[in-house]
C-alpha cells in the first residue's frame, strides 16, 4: 500500500507544485530557534576559545536534544499512522500516507527551481540567479564565485536527495512517520545552514551545526548511497564508479559532508561531460539541464522500477 501511496503522492506533487509554499513549514521556525538556543547552552568556553574548547559531553547532549526535538515532532504522525494501520482502515491509512508524503517532499520543487535558474541565466538576470542559487546551495547570500554554475550542478545532485529521494526512501522503510522524520530533520538542518553566517562563528554555533548535521547525516546516508548508485546506472557508469572509488581513497569526511561529496562527485562524473568550461555560458546551461535530466532518469527509470519489483515480491509493503 505504501508503494501505491508513493506513486499517487509523486503524481500529485507534479500537479500541485503551488502547494510547496505550504511545505516550508515556517511555523516550525520558532520551535527550531528555541532548540538552537538550547543547543548553544550546551557549549563551553574556556577563555574565549572556539570549537576546540567544546567538551565531548556537550556535543553528545546537543545530539540528544536534536533527536528529542525530532521525536516530539514525529510522534503525532507515528501514533496516527499506527492507529490507521489496520485491515479495516486501509483507505483512511492510504489517504493519510499520501497527504504526509505530499507535504514531506520539497520544501521547494527542484525541477521548477532549476528551470527558474536557467531562465535567469539565459536572460542575464543576475539578482534572480543569485537568489535561486542561495536556495540550491543553502547559503544566505552567495557571491558570484560561490554561486558558480559548477557548484549549482553539484547542488542539484545533492538536493535531489534532500528534497525527494531521502523522503521516498524513509517512506518505503518506515511509512509516513519515516518520511516526516526525514523532512523535519532536513528543515532543521536547512534552518541552521541558512543562518550560519548571521550568528557568531564560535563554538556554540559549531555545536548546534554539527549536532544537526550529524543526526540528519545518519538518515541521509543510506538514500545518498543508493541515489549515487542510481546516478551511475542512469549515466556514465565507469566514470561515476571511478570517481566514487577515488573519492573514497581521500581523507575521510564527516558523515554529512561525506554523503554530500559522494553524491556531487558521482553525479558530475555520471553526466559524462568532463571538466566544465567556466567561460562558456551555453555549456553551463547545458550542464545544468543535464544534471536535472540525470536526476529525473535516476528517480523514474532506475529506482521506481526497482521499488515496483521489490513491492511485487513482497519485500516492500
Amino acid at each position: 500500500m505504501n508503494f501505491l501511496a508513493l506513486l499517487l503522492g509523486l503524481a500529485l506533487e507534479r500537479m500541485l507544485t503551488h502547494l510547496f509554499r505550504l511545505c516550508e513549514f515556517r511555523w516550525l521556525n520558532p520551535l527550531f530557534d528555541a532548540c538552537l538556543r538550547r543547543l548553544k547552552k550546551q557549549s563551553h568556553f574556556a577563555g574565549g576559545a572556539a570549537v576546540a574548547a567544546v567538551k565531548p559531553a556537550s556535543r553528545w547532549s546537543a545530539v540528544a536534544i536534536t533527536v528529542l526535538l525530532a521525536v516530539v515532532l514525529v510522534l503525532p504522525v507515528a501514533v496516527l499512522s499506527a492507529v490507521l494501520y489496520d485491515e479495516m482502515l486501509r483507505i483512511p491509512y492510504f489517504l493519510f500516507a499520501v497527504v504526509v508524503l505530499l507535504f514531506s517532499l520539497g520544501p521547494r520543487d527542484l525541477d521548477d527551481e532549476v528551470e527558474d535558474y536557467l531562465t535567469a541565466l539565459e536572460t542575464g538576470d543576475e539578482p534572480a540567479r543569485l537568489r535561486i542559487a542561495a536556495q540550491l546551495l543553502e547559503v544566505p547570500s552567495p557571491t558570484v564565485e560561490v554561486a558558480s554554475n559548477e557548484s549549482i550542478e553539484r547542488a542539484i545532485y545533492v538536493q535531489a536527495n534532500n528534497r525527494i529521494f531521502g523522503v521516498v526512501f524513509w517512506f518505503l522503510v518506515l511509512g509516513p512517520s519515516g518520511a516526516w522524520a526525514f523532512r523535519v530533520l532536513d528543515l532543521l538542518r536547512h534552518r541552521v545552514e541558512m543562518n550560519a553566517e548571521a550568528v557568531d562563528a564560535m563554538a556554540i554555533d559549531a555545536v548546534a551545526l554539527n549536532a544537526v548535521r550529524t543526526v540528519h547525516g545518519v538518515l541521509a546516508w543510506p538514500p545518498s548511497r543508493l541515489l549515487s548508485l542510481g546516478y551511475a546506472l542512469a549515466g556514465n557508469f565507469e566514470d561515476a564508479m571511478a570517481s566514487w572509488r577515488n573519492g573514497a581513497r581521500k581523507a575521510a569526511l564527516p558523515l554529512a559532508e561525506g554523503s554530500t561529496e559522494t553524491m556531487a562527485r558521482v553525479g558530475t562524473a555520471a553526466s559524462g561531460r568532463g571538466m566544465p568550461d567556466a567561460s562558456d555560458p551555453l555549456e553551463a546551461m547545458d550542464r545544468v539541464r543535464g544534471a536535472r535530466a540525470l536526476v529525473l532518469r535516476t528517480l523514474w527509470m532506475i529506482w521506481c522500477p526497482v521499488i515496483a519489483v521489490l513491492t511485487l515480491y513482497d519485500w516492500l509493503s
